[in-house]
């Protein structure tokens, strides 16, 4: 840049001869020191090390190794000093914003305070298992606070693990500490806070992740990291693969290999349904042949069946339960009425995004968000029991009784039993045994025995859960399916031939983006996942290379069709017309699972309830 005058004032102009501030000033000394290096005369270089007052190389060094010679004069010129002050200096350290985001714990509590100051207090987080190639795992830890030493034994916090349920923790012992770089890692004896390791020795009770701390830290300073949701990638594991051993007689090699791999690879999960199939359950068609390549040649070295790749659907409601749907304990001491209607969908995004935390707001926190937020009325605000089956599920079972009808102290004393089941009934849905999603649940009359043995969580859990299903199935139940969010780029001239092979699959292009200064354009559109699996070689295949596409689970979508429709005929090998596909993935989703082609819509009613249908 160059200085001039105009009027007085000073002004600055990128016209003129002048070569640029960060060439002259950085880039032309590191190539003219760089050169004299790489030059073959002593003399030289000794002038031009001299200038610099580098003062460590020698003249029997300057006829060495010239990489050696390099390193040793940029590493005198240049210093570790002022990068190093720079970056503690305006590097903000992020280690206090993670534990303040994703740590459960008390941030006042001694633990926090002594992890804040830089104390002995030791907390780290194991989220990543990976193979050593024989039968162990390397645990890759971050260290947050105190320090990790081979030798020790510290305690390992399960996801599972909280105040009131301690069972998911174990005592393990450190057999090694290694500094990860690259494909290479270097033994260490200890790891201070701030670092990231691989340990060795405590993987025995790690699933996913874990929390390791000291055993002498108070039981009462204790709690977990949050669970790693991989939002980037859609936060959602949705493809099945059904996987059973050519040889019966290696099931259990089977089984220990479906062990590894879900340790191994962060968003697979491992399944065995009512049927007895064991499914492998992941994000995609390519992620899913890197786990079954590991599963076969790595972690089980046996020869696999595998079946038909399908997907996870979810269930849901589009209307109004059409009667009140009650439901009586075996000991006909107690009486729950319930209705379903659908949730809105903000209030669903919400939930999923863990931005409601029920388990730890007061009732009265609750309420003042569904209050400002969606404009729910005080009553129902603060009504609001919990969500199912997990805590960022988007299904919401609130309490509708009146005191003048209902007796409080008696429905709250229940209230357990009556999460447990609504969170039953969310976890495998009456349709297909599949997760229901987008439900709200009310309580609108409970009519419970006075003795406290007679509504025993043995009595009250099934009924709530025949309740919700009964109230389910009368708000037109649907079945919804998971969709991909493509990014297809390819050359502009042939973006036309792309349209046709998403359009065979059920897919539908929202935008067509042409790039800026290039060739290629951006096509971006939605396909269902089951539609999905080939789709990108044929993509390929059909535009000899020229496109490639990328995948990401971005919502789920109501499949067309009434899934309760038994007067749709299949007939095998044929496609199915849109409007069957709903009863069409019922009935195979349900034979897969070992149950009958229809639902028993009247197994779930009582008597009062199929009266009320029949009129």
């Amino acid at each position: 840049l160059k200085e001039k005058e105009e009027g007085g004032r000073r002004t600055f102009t990128r016209k003129g001869k002048g070569k640029r501030t960060f060439v002259e000033f950085v880039l032309e000394p590191i190539y003219k020191i760089y050169g004299a290096c790489l030059s073959s005369s002593v003399n030289d270089l000794s002038k031009v090390l001299r200038t610099l007052s580098v003062k460590c190389v020698t003249k029997s060094d300057m006829k060495g190794n010239v990489k050696d010679v390099v390193r040793k004069v940029f590493r005198e010129f240049l210093g570790p000093g002022p990068w190093v002050d720079a970056v503690f200096e305006h590097v903000k350290d992020k280690g206090n914003d993670k534990i303040r985001r994703n740590w459960r714990g008390n941030m006042n509590g001694n633990l926090a305070e002594s992890v804040r100051e830089g104390g002995g207090a030791l907390l780290a987080e194991a989220f990543k298992c990976l193979s050593d190639g024989e039968d162990g795992f390397l645990t890759m830890v971050r260290v947050y606070g105190g320090t990790l030493k081979v030798g020790d034994t510290v305690k390992v916090l399960g996801e599972d693990w909280n105040q009131d349920d301690d069972e998911d923790v174990a005592f393990a012992q450190i057999t090694g500490l290694y500094l990860p770089h690259g494909r290479f890692r270097t033994s260490v004896p200890s790891v201070p806070s701030g670092n990231v390791c691989l340990v060795q020795g405590i993987d025995g009770s790690i699933t996913k992740t874990a929390t390791i701390v000291d055993t002498k830290t108070d039981v009462e300073e204790l709690a977990t990291f949050q669970p790693l949701n991989y939002y980037i990638a859609g936060g959602e594991s949705t493809v099945k693969l059904a996987v059973e051993p050519l040889n019966p007689s290696e099931l259990p090699k089977l089984v220990s290999g479906l062990r590894k791999v879900c340790k191994s690879y962060g968003m697979a999960r491992t399944k065995v349904e009512e049927s007895g199939e064991h499914v492998v359950i992941g994000v995609g068609e390519i992620y899913l042949d890197c786990v079954m390549h590991d599963l076969r040649h790595m972690f089980s070295d046996i020869e696999i069946k595998v079946a038909d790749p399908v997907v996870t659907f979810m269930e849901t409601v589009v209307e109004t339960s059409s009667v009140k749907c009650f439901a009586s304990t075996p000991n006909k001491k107690n009486k729950i009425t319930v209705i379903t209607e659908p949730l809105e969908d903000p209030v669903s995004m919400k939930i999923e995004r863990g931005e409601i935390n029920i388990d730890e707001w007061t009732s009265k926190q609750t309420g003042d968000y569904f209050e400002q937020m969606f404009g729910w009325d005080k009553l129902s605000s603060r009504s609001v029991w919990c969500f199912g089956p997990t805590s960022t599920s988007a299904n919401l079972l609130m309490d509708d009784t009146l005191p003048s009808e209902v007796d409080k102290k008696t429905l709250v004393s229940v209230k357990p039993s009556l999460c447990q089941g609504f969170k039953w009934s969310t976890r495998e849905g009456p349709l297909c045994e599949e997760p229901v999603r987008g439900c709200k649940v009310k309580i609108l009359d409970a009519e419970l025995a006075q003795t406290p043995i007679m509504r025993g969580g043995g009595q009250v859990i099934p009924t709530m859960r025949r309740a919700c299903y009964s109230s389910f199935l009368t708000a037109t139940p649907k079945l919804m399916e998971p969709v991909y969010r493509l990014e297809v780029q390819c050359p502009s001239d042939i973006c036309e031939a792309v349209f046709p092979l998403l359009q065979k699959r059920r897919g539908h292009v929202v935008k067509e983006d042409p790039k800026a200064g290039a060739t290629f354009s951006t096509i971006k559109a939605y396909i269902p996942v089951i539609e999905s699996f080939g789709f990108e070689t044929d993509l390929r295949s059909f535009t000899q290379g020229q496109a490639m596409v990328s995948s990401v689970l971005d919502h789920y979508a109501l499949v067309p069709g009434n899934p309760l429709d038994s007067s749709i005929v299949l007939h095998p090998l044929e496609p199915s017309p849109t409007m069957h596909l709903a009863r069409e993935f019922l009935v195979k989703t349900r034979r897969r699972k070992g149950l009958s082609d229809d639902v028993s819509v009247f197994k779930y009613f009582d008597e009062g309830v199929r009266e009320s249908l029949a009129e």
